[in-house]
């Protein structure tokens, strides 16, 4: 692609002219892309080449605005919004590589580059955000004649409007002023309590030199810490907080002393200590609620949630406590359950969040009669993936092809060109195994998204982001059933990005309200326990013998295991959520008796004093759901209600599944709740949840 495509748009009829300044394209990522579909150079591209790249982007979308406003013509759709729309091309192409290989495969430089760029970038966006000529154009378009936009059109005009007057463009000037001032100062917060969080993850680890200690690991878990060992120059076996070592390792440990430590450590990561993020924490918030305020909010709930299908913090934590009310009875049940398990077990003291995942998986091999070492060897890495890969197209068509030609940011990748009908819809990576560059969980962003431009449509570079079990001197990598609904999860998003289908980028894929992002995920996990799909593809690993029938039957028996008391763990990041996110006053006190009192209402297991998940709650203090953690249980109760259809019509009904594509192409080009309800005929109720986990 080179430049003059990437500033497409931006010349010729009626379209503003750009005077560009001049570009060094001796710069891989300034340059013409001459790859496979245009895919990231990444052989070429170095830590070097990023920040002299950003900056002259920088330049470039400047000048791009400034032809914008100094256009003589009258202001019009096509010379001033469809032109907002493609500015900033070269500049997103950059930061699209920059900021996901910052989370999947930093560096200190990398951080150190994050750290330089953030307040250009900031003041790029509050410099297009509060220019009054700006504004002024996009005002007189909104306020105009409609005549000949299509319904599209017409939510990319309302979309950038709000854009606008959301980010502070009718402020007085002294206003402005404060507001750049405020969120210069947070997106330096957001961007170090991140570093800080991951800093943290990989501060700790344990390492065990007594094989005593590790003698009843199950083996994929020894040899996983003795992996981690020996990467380290350390002897005997090593446990981390990374989930395919600290999970496997708290489920299967009987050593408490140990398991206690690492639950410790685990759950007051940058919570004091040289990573802490406690203060960052206050600013982040104290900041997001002067920044509601300046726009006319009482809180940064009420800011964000004005934007979302929930509407309104009183309409949130309503559907929470309807959650809670409906479940928490049920979830004391299952602590006590578990609790009398465990002492009929020989414990002897109080049951402990670190005795939690030990005795669960006990409870539940001996009733269910199943356990992840069952299953493991049915789940090769390579098998699901085909597996995975086999339910797109069952569903949607779609076929992916290994391609070895395009270049990976890590040899650990993998990349796929996915096909639709012969026509190449996307380019996937998937990235599985943790490392220290990479920071925890799993994740799906693009490199690219989708968009038409004269004519010519752009298709997307899709990457998930995993930290699934790695492989080692003695077996393949072998997922536990979690991590297989992990990828699924992931992969709803992906094919919410690959299946796009639209003009304007900001409209595509996962562009939508954040509380209708997760539906597209959630409901995927749904078939990782319907028989008829694991039938096709479940083998084991070793003697290629399909995955048992009865092993299927006791999954889909195990599935609601524990459903009460996981849904209430999930209310209370929601509800930590939307406490540091309605508050009035700027919070000056310790972390962690905040978090407890948010808490409350479900705190099910005994209240562990010394930690507080919140120092390292990445998703709502660097990521994007900052007063929208609810948006998980929302999608649940979309995804369960949708599902519901499914089973009702067959899991790959084909006229389901072509209803759920087309639900998944519109991307944001129309309000989440319409797009819902022509899919499956009514609004969700938080019934079908309830339902769906086995209470009634």
């Amino acid at each position: 692609m080179t430049l003059s495509a990437l500033m497409a748009g931006c010349a010729g009829d009626k379209m503003p002219v750009v005077e560009l300044p001049e570009i060094d394209e001796s710069n891989p990522l300034l340059a013409e892309w001459d790859t496979p579909h245009a895919t990231p150079p990444f052989d070429l591209i170095k830590i070097e080449h990023y920040e002299p790249a950003i900056e002259t982007a920088i330049a470039v979308s400047r000048a791009e605005i400034d032809a914008i406003v100094n256009n003589p013509a009258k202001p019009t759709f096509k010379n001033t919004i469809v032109a907002m729309e493609r500015q900033g091309a070269l500049l997103n192409r950059i930061l699209g590589l920059f900021y996901n290989l910052n989370e999947a495969d930093t560096s200190e430089e990398m951080e150190a580059i994050a750290l330089r760029i953030q307040p250009k970038l900031t003041a790029l966006s509050n410099d297009v955000a509060l220019n009054p000529e700006l504004f002024a154009r996009v005002k007189a378009v909104y306020e105009g004649s409609r005549r000949g936009l299509s319904d599209v059109d017409e939510k990319l005009l309302e979309d950038s409007y709000k854009s606008f007057s959301r980010s502070g463009a009718a402020l007085a000037d002294d206003k402005k002023e404060e507001y750049r001032k405020y969120t210069s100062e947070l997106s330096e917060a957001t961007l170090i309590f991140g570093q800080n969080a991951l800093a943290a993850t990989n501060a700790f680890s344990i390492n065990i030199t007594n094989p005593a200690q590790v003698a009843e690991l199950p083996d994929f878990v020894k040899d996983g810490l003795a992996a981690e060992a020996k990467a380290r120059g350390q002897k005997g076996w090593t446990v981390t907080l990374k989930a395919p070592s600290y999970g496997p390792f708290m489920m299967y440990s009987s050593q408490r002393d140990i398991k206690e430590k690492l639950y410790r450590a685990y759950n007051s990561r940058a919570l004091g200590g040289e990573h802490d993020n406690s203060q960052i924490i206050r600013n982040i918030t104290s900041l997001r609620m002067k920044i509601a305020n300046l726009l006319g909010y009482k809180t940064h709930a009420d800011y964000t949630l004005e934007e979302r299908m929930a509407e309104s913090a009183q309409n949130v934590n309503s559907f929470l406590e309807e959650l809670r009310a409906s479940t928490i009875e049920y979830a004391h049940k299952d602590y006590a359950t578990i609790s009398d398990y465990a002492h009929s077990k020989g414990l002897k003291d109080k049951l402990m969040p670190w005795d939690w995942a030990y005795y669960t998986e006990k409870y539940k091999s001996e009733k269910y009669a199943i356990n992840d070492e069952q299953v493991k060897p049915y789940l090769k890495l390579d098998n699901v993936i085909k597996g995975v890969f086999l339910l797109a197209e069952k569903l949607y068509g779609l076929k992916f092809v290994l391609n070895e030609q395009i270049q990976v940011y890590h040899p650990e990748v993998k990349a796929y060109e996915v096909y639709d009908n012969n026509d190449l819809l996307a380019v996937l990576y998937l990235d599985f195994f943790p490392r220290e560059s990479k920071r925890s969980g799993a994740w799906m962003t693009e490199f690219r998204g989708t968009k038409v431009i004269d004519g010519k449509e752009t298709r997307p570079l899709v990457s998930l982001v995993m930290n699934f079990t790695k492989p080692t001197e003695s077996a393949p990598s072998l997922l536990t059933f979690d991590e297989f609904t992990t990828f699924l999860h992931e992969f709803g998003h992906a094919l919410h990005g690959m299946l796009a289908k639209g003009e304007y980028e900001s409209l595509n894929g996962t562009n939508v309200y954040r509380d209708f992002v997760e539906l597209p995920s959630q409901i995927l996990e749904n078939w990782a326990t319907e028989k008829e799909y694991l039938d096709m593809w479940a083998v084991h690993y070793q003697t290629g013998e399909a995955i048992p029938a009865e092993l299927v039957e006791k999954i889909v028996a195990a599935k609601n295991y524990l459903a009460a008391y996981s849904n209430v763990r999930q209310l209370s990041f929601g509800m930590s959520d939307m406490a540091w996110h309605t508050m009035t006053e700027p919070y000056a006190g310790e972390i962690e008796p905040f978090e407890m009192k948010a808490m409350a209402p479900v705190q099910v297991t005994p209240v562990v004093e010394g930690t507080a998940m919140a120092p390292a709650f990445t998703h709502i203090f660097s990521g994007g759901y900052a007063a929208g953690y609810y948006g998980y249980k929302w999608a649940e109760v979309l995804a369960a209600d949708a599902f519901s259809l499914f089973k009702e019509k067959g899991i790959f009904d084909p006229a389901t599944a072509k209803a759920f594509r087309h639900l998944l192409e519109q991307g944001g080009q129309r309000h989440p709740m319409d797009i819902y309800v022509e899919f499956r005929g009514h609004k969700p109720e938080t019934q079908a949840l309830v339902e769906a986990m086995g209470l009634k």
